[in-house]
């Protein structure tokens, strides 16, 4: 077997893989004769069956298939030996009625190049690294809501501003059965909030869809309506099940054991100092990650190189599980492009600078991503065990 490389341009190139009936006719053979052995065919008994028979039968699908199997294995070592860097994976050139019977069949491939290019970190002019200020009044709303999502539930008879109103949204006519919490200051309208005002539990208002809240969205939200419904839905009976009033928690040492673990804060003056620092820590995060952007976009725009468009665009129409036509496969190239010329940047820079990422490295920036995470939902005191899992 043979392999060889035409050069088509800088970025595309066609390998032809050369087998000769010897590369592949003793496995044949042998696997002909494993056949045999457990061929069970009418008339014979098991194992005596004619070879001549058998490879009547199985032949011609057994050479091709040890012909795939050197072909690929061809290509990979052909690649692997030469250190061809390709985008994509090879794409077979049709041919018309292969003759399998041949001694010698050539198959080639398209291959697209990755291009050589250089990435330069001179850049003129600076690209800014923002610091986002934590301010008094923010650590003061954080506190609130601490104190808000750790309190108490008191529950009442009568709806009043801020207190926290739990019922259904019905209407049998398009399916909208739902329960939901909201605020009476989520909703928009005078008559709609003394409509509201006026029930008791476990009474029922029709309520007009159109500017029902505040915000559009959150009709949707608190309805659980589709696409399909959403506008035809013009009136909704709202059952009124609970009314809560919600008591903040106090701030004392239990309020924050539960926070941060026990003894870990001790004062109102302590929990502020921790939740600046969270935030700042937070805050860097996003910053980082606004100035790895602005980075990305300036190493994109400013590294001219070209790319095998067409080989690319070709790739992707028989790359995924769903095969997508010419036009499909082109405004599927528009849209990754800059994130394949993004990865041909970093793998460059990664290689020019040596850069290495161990284990531990991805683990340890894994549970600080956890960690940021879960205190957006008040968890703020992870075990080790629960990060590790």
């Amino acid at each position: 077997m043979k392999v060889s490389k035409k050069d088509i341009d800088k970025l595309n190139s066609v390998l032809s893989v050369v087998i000769e009936k010897t590369d592949y006719e003793s496995k044949v053979e042998e696997v002909l004769k494993d056949y045999k052995k457990r061929a069970n065919i009418p008339g014979f008994r098991k194992g005596h069956t004619p070879i001549g028979l058998i490879k009547k039968q199985y032949g011609v699908s057994v050479k091709v298939d040890e012909i795939n199997k050197l072909m690929q294995k061809g290509l990979g070592d052909y690649l692997g030996e030469k250190k061809l860097d390709i985008l994509g994976n090879p794409i077979p050139v049709e041919k018309d009625n292969i003759d399998w019977s041949a001694d010698k069949l050539t198959f080639d491939f398209e291959i697209g190049l990755s291009p050589e290019f250089e990435v330069s970190l001179k850049n003129k002019k600076a690209i800014a690294s923002y610091e986002i200020d934590v301010d008094k009044k923010m650590i003061d709303d954080q506190i609130k809501n601490i104190q808000n999502q750790y309190g108490k539930l008191i529950a009442q008879t009568k709806i009043e501003d801020g207190f926290e109103i739990n019922g259904k949204f019905l209407n049998e006519e398009f399916e909208v059965d739902n329960t939901s919490n909201f605020k009476l200051n989520d909703i928009k309208g005078k008559g709609n909030k003394d409509s509201l005002k006026k029930l008791n539990i476990g009474e029922s208002v029709e309520l007009k869809t159109k500017g029902l809240f505040d915000k559009d969205s959150d009709l949707s939200f608190h309805l659980k309506t589709n696409d399909e419904n959403k506008d035809k839905v013009k009136t909704v009976n709202f059952l009124l099940n609970e009314i809560n009033k919600r008591q903040p928690a106090d701030l004392d040492q239990e309020l924050f054991d539960k926070l941060f673990g026990k003894d870990t804060i001790k004062t109102v003056t302590e929990l502020k100092n921790k939740l600046k620092s969270d935030a700042e820590s937070n805050f860097v995060n996003q910053t980082d990650q606004k100035l790895l952007n602005d980075v990305t976009e300036y190493l994109i725009e400013n590294t001219k190189f070209d790319l095998p468009d067409n080989f690319l665009k070709k790739w992707m129409q028989t790359a995924g599980e769903n095969k997508l036509n010419e036009k499909e496969a082109a405004l599927e190239y528009e849209k990754s492009e800059k994130g394949l010329r993004y990865q041909l940047i970093e793998s460059k820079l990664v290689a020019q600078n040596d850069i290495k990422i161990d284990h531990n490295q991805i683990k340890d920036f894994s549970k600080d991503l956890i960690k940021t995470q879960m205190k957006q939902y008040g968890q703020n005191n992870p075990e080790e065990k629960e990060l590790e899992s």
